[in-house]
């Protein structure tokens, strides 16, 4: 009896808890489309085929390093009300700002092209569009934008339709890589659990350091640290606004201490079980299927589409091509809402957001549309290796900023009061000065992501280095 009343109350503890966790559902899904975009299929692919489930460990690495920093990313734009390109252009000098402005929108344009062309594959895959058609075909994903997202973060019910919409494409994704996981089978499920934990292949044998290097490298994209600063900024208004009457920048202490550990929690769950999964099943249907099979080792997304009608069957082949299909348009939505993220925050210049993912998908679509034109298939393999070459460069520049903001005491230190003006309601301490809540990263917080960022940008330069020394090198 009296264990049947523990359980009771925990559950009736429980309840209340998954409800509010409910609200939270959204943000983590949106940052995780950034990690499974079409881009790291081919590098998956090649570890597979090359080294069986021994690399499931860049992978599940990787996902651990990107959860530390979009955590830094949930603080800071829960704590400031800023995002990380509003707070560059409030606290570094102008010609910094205009800097890492133009590097965030070098990345952006070259992860659309990653999408670009994974889109046109697939169109081409499942309809016999040319690429050229496909290519241009990638525009109508304005007309999306256009019915399902708005630049107004006080409208929760227009918030959280964008955040149905994207969800539904990446559920599409998972039903998708789920399907080809049951078309093949895995003897010995122990082999594979064994590729998470660390193995010594990665260092031992040079191909294998190279492909778990571009599978970390690709994993943590430069854009998702300004979406997953500016995203989370909506239920922190929507809290103000129904406490308080009114909306602020900056989040009152209350909503701050409300939001933030529920947004941690639904980021984590969102990327361990969205992009970890995806990332480790396309790997691991390669792995199992593909391995030790020579022409899978450097094989593009349409090489891909072939080796799995062949050695799987036609079923694996189609499901690949849509999964590309969701991915590539989820991962293409979300750079549009980046691309206004970056515009707005760096530069205050605000277009309507058809108008700014007009503008980066038609500079993304000329190089693809002159390479497809003069080169085809393997052009287009080529320049999106050269796509991930440049997001590999990037990346230590655009993040170094986020690890600074959230480590300076004065940026992240909330006093308790909304309306900047105290009163008998307002909490004072022993001294009669306004209680104030500290949010600055700990000393061995900054040191994990201090090392995280300097291994990541290390590792990223190392391989452009061999790629240019003319190593087989795969992003």
């Amino acid at each position: 009896m009296v264990q049947e009343n523990r359980m009771r109350f925990s559950m009736g503890a429980l309840v209340p808890v998954l409800r509010k966790f409910m609200k939270f559902v959204g943000p983590g899904i949106m940052v995780s489309v950034a990690y499974m975009d079409p881009g790291n299929y081919s590098t998956s692919v090649s570890g597979g085929a090359q080294y069986k489930y021994a690399l499931l460990f860049a992978v599940f690495i990787s996902n651990i390093f990107a959860i530390v920093l979009q955590c830094l990313c949930i603080k800071l734009g829960s704590v400031t009300g800023y995002d990380l390109a509003e707070n560059c252009r409030r606290h570094l000098p102008r010609k910094v700002n205009l800097m890492l402005f133009a590097f965030a929108e070098v990345a952006i344009i070259a992860t659309d092209l990653a999408e670009v062309v994974g889109t046109a594959i697939a169109l081409n895959i499942l309809f016999g569009l040319s690429l050229n058609v496909g290519v241009l075909l990638t525009v109508l994903d304005v007309l999306v934008i256009l019915l399902f997202y708005h630049q107004d973060g006080h409208s929760m019910k227009r918030v959280r339709s964008f955040e149905i919409f994207v969800s539904i494409l990446v559920a599409g994704t998972l039903i998708c890589f789920v399907l080809e996981l049951f078309q093949i089978s895995i003897p010995n499920k122990g082999d594979l659990l064994k590729g998470y934990l660390p193995s010594s292949i990665i260092f031992k044998d040079k191909q294998a350091l190279y492909i778990s290097l571009g599978i970390l490298g690709a994993t943590v994209m430069p854009h998702s640290l300004y979406l997953g600063s500016s995203i989370v900024k909506p239920r922190l208004q929507e809290h103000d606004l129904k406490k308080y009457g009114k909306i602020q920048v900056r989040p009152s202490l209350n909503a701050i201490k409300y939001c933030l550990n529920y947004s941690y929690a639904e980021l984590i769950i969102s990327l361990m079980f969205v992009a970890t999964f995806v990332n480790s099943a396309i790997l691991i249907v390669a792995g199992t299927t593909l391995f030790g099979k020579p022409e899978a080792e450097d094989a593009d997304l349409v090489s891909i589409y072939n080796l799995l009608v062949h050695y799987i069957s036609p079923a694996a082949g189609l499901i690949f091509a849509l999964a590309m299909i969701f991915s590539g348009q989820s991962a293409g939505i979300i750079c549009t809402v980046a691309g206004q993220i970056v515009s707005e925050g760096f530069l205050e210049w605000s277009l309507p957001p058809w108008a700014t993912r007009l503008c980066t998908r038609l500079i993304a679509i000329v190089p693809c549309l002159f390479v497809t034109l003069t080169m085809g298939e393997t052009g287009i393999s080529d320049i999106l290796n050269l796509s991930q070459v440049v997001l590999s460069l990037i990346l230590p520049i655009v993040s170094a900023p986020l690890i600074y903001f959230t480590a300076n005491r004065k940026i992240m230190t909330v006093p308790d009061v909304y309306n900047d003006q105290v009163d008998e309601q307002t909490p004072l301490n022993n001294t009669g000065k306004v209680n104030k809540a500290d949010f600055t990263n700990s000393n061995w917080l900054t040191v994990v992501a201090v090392s995280i960022w300097a291994l990541i940008g290390g590792l990223n330069c190392y391989l452009v280095a061999c790629f240019i020394l003319g190593e087989d090198v795969h992003f």
